[in-house]
């Protein structure tokens, strides 16, 4: 049984593990602002885009009006035999269970595509390192004519492609839309049929999903494509709306809809916008702006929700060190208790026998 000096060894012990975790949920509770702050900065422009590519389209004709086909190679549906699929994880752990949801969702969409050949981009050291051990990595040169996406020949249906280190610690726009501009490209020379994204959907604490979405071929602008969707349960809601009320987060996601609707009427007027590019040109320079701005929005939203996981993990775990602390406490003051009980047993009984 431990003594008192032990007990206060392990009580102290605790105490300082307690202080590291109550700061470390403030710094993400701090940090959560700031994504939230950055995912509602980018959605007007995400939104623009939109409304200026729906009111393109109806200004060209994206059939062709020989052959009954899409003219542009992203609305082009081809049958699934390759898929990228996009894993946007975290890069540091003490977040709970976020990067393993991540992990396990992708893993279920990669077991119930059967026989397709499936390339995995993995945007987040956590997740990169978690499927490294699982998949080969892919076999990549220099892009040339034949092989545009520097492929050489495959190791396994299912492979890990070049990693992007340290996009999401400083998520640049610029980096977003390069990686972009990589899907586009490989879509269109058909090195893959499709794309999808794995990310945490995230509009409050109390208002996040896991969702697969489908980000190529594109079948309607402004629309998102939902391949799968893990709901998180009621108590774990409830517990990341605790830890967010104590480090003073709102718990209702931001009212935007009056500006939302404004950005839907940007370019939708029924009038005859006249541009200096052709409407076809316009069209096809915007569309892979488009496909960055979903992966921008994917990427920030996959931010707020790690963030908010680690708040609430270390909400849990400073939560645990004071039941320990009370725990350790109140045994350490019956083993006093017993000592000083046990000491004057003993005098008495010395003074009795004399």
């Amino acid at each position: 049984m431990a003594n008192v000096l032990d007990l206060r060894r392990r009580i102290r012990s605790v105490k300082n593990t307690r202080q590291i975790t109550k700061a470390m949920k403030m710094v993400s509770a701090a940090k959560l602002r700031r994504a939230q702050e950055r995912a509602l900065a980018a959605r007007p422009y995400a939104q623009m885009i939109s409304s200026v590519l729906e009111s393109l389209t109806r200004r060209i004709d994206i059939f062709d009006p020989e052959t009954g086909e899409l003219r542009h190679p992203l609305f082009i549906t081809r049958p699934e035999k390759r898929v990228l699929l996009i894993v946007i994880s975290g890069d540091k752990g003490f977040a709970g269970a976020f990067n393993a949801n991540i992990l396990k969702a992708s893993l279920q969409y990669i077991e119930a595509a059967g026989d397709k050949q499936i390339d995995i981009e993995a945007i987040g050291k956590k997740g990169r390192d978690l499927l490294r051990r699982r998949y080969p990595a892919a076999s990549c040169t220099d892009c040339s004519e034949e092989h545009p996406t520097g492929r050489l020949e495959r190791k396994s249906a299912v492979e890990l492609m070049p990693d992007h280190p340290g996009m999401l610690l400083k998520l640049e726009a610029s980096r977003v839309f390069e990686l972009a501009q990589s899907i586009v490209s490989r879509y269109v020379h058909e090195d893959i049929d499709a794309a999808y994204i794995v990310y945490n959907e995230f509009k409050s604490v109390i208002a996040q999903r896991l969702v697969v979405e489908k980000l190529l071929p594109l079948i309607k602008i402004g629309s998102h494509q939902l391949a799968g969707v893990i709901e998180f349960s009621p108590e774990e809601l409830e517990r990341a709306g605790e830890a967010a009320r104590t480090a003073g987060v709102s718990l209702e996601p931001a009212d935007t809809a009056e500006a939302d609707e404004e950005a839907k009427k940007f370019g939708t007027a029924n009038v005859d916008y006249i541009y200096e590019q052709s409407p076809e040109e316009l069209f096809n320079g915007l569309l892979p702006q488009y496909i960055a701005s979903l992966l921008y929005h994917a990427m920030s939203e996959s931010v707020a929700a790690e963030q908010a996981a680690r708040m609430t993990a270390m909400d849990s775990a400073t939560n645990n060190a004071t039941d320990m602390i009370d725990a350790y406490t109140l045994q350490m003051n019956r083993v006093r208790q017993a000592a000083i009980t046990k000491e004057i047993i003993e005098i008495v009984s010395g003074a009795a026998a004399v």
